[in-house]
């Protein structure tokens, strides 16, 4: 698994949020950013499960991709 060189994801930014209807909603700092379904969303939850926080977050990290481009407000 890759690690987290910088030390950014110490101060736990990403989080999930799992429906009922077994969708995974990945948010960052309480904002949206990705939901997974179906096979994707399974995958997701048998792979955090059980990861300490740092590992949680750098799955998270992963699964949401590059989606930050420099256009976000603070």
């Amino acid at each position: 698994m890759p690690t987290d060189a910088r030390g950014e994801l110490l101060d736990g930014r990403f989080d999930y949020r799992e429906q009922k209807d077994g969708r995974v909603v990945v948010s960052w700092y309480g904002r949206p950013v990705t939901t997974l379904a179906g096979r994707d969303a399974q995958k997701f939850l048998a792979r955090v499960q059980g990861l300490a926080d740092h590992d949680a977050q750098l799955l998270m990290a992963r699964v949401t991709g590059n989606f930050k481009r420099g256009n976000e407000r603070r």
